[in-house]
């Protein structure tokens, strides 16, 4: 990870906060940057080969389970869906039958957050963020260190 992207708590000021409930995931990393929240999420999510990769395998793995396996062909530009979006703050998302999720990418006091909030609807969502926790940890902090090399 880079030296200036940090774990760090999202700011109160987030509209992600109104989702948690208690026993929802929540992370957080930081990085100084006067980026808008689009053009961050635009460096962020503009993945390398080795994390196409792992989501195509995911794709393979998941999808005899019903799970969703990809964007749906009329949205934007966008990785996930665009559920909010203002000067401050971009949120992504989408809700499926094992889990929901949001990415918040919020510019606040000079600081660039990224936090991912995981709500779990049944086992199969504890199982599957048990399986990918590992990855998320180490794709979080890679996307979070291209914006900061950016800034």
């Amino acid at each position: 990870m880079s030296q200036s992207v940090r774990a760090t708590p999202l700011p109160s000021t987030s509209r992600l906060w109104a989702m948690v409930k208690e026993g929802d995931f929540i992370d957080g990393y930081a990085t100084p940057s006067t980026l808008t929240p689009r053009q961050a999420a635009e460096l962020a999510f503009a993945m390398p080969p080795w994390v196409n990769a792992l989501m195509a395998l995911r794709n393979i793995v998941v999808k005899p389970l019903g799970l969703k396996t990809g964007a749906p062909k009329d949205q934007d530009a966008a990785i996930f869906p665009v559920h909010h979006e203002d000067a401050q703050e971009l949120l992504l998302g989408t809700d499926d039958s094992h889990l929901n999720f949001r990415i918040s990418i919020l510019q606040h006091e000079g600081q660039i957050h990224m936090a991912t909030w995981v709500h779990r609807n049944n086992w199969l969502g504890r199982l599957y963020l048990r399986v990918v926790m590992p990855f998320h940890r180490l794709i979080s902090r890679n996307a979070m260190s291209r914006v900061a090399r950016a800034s």
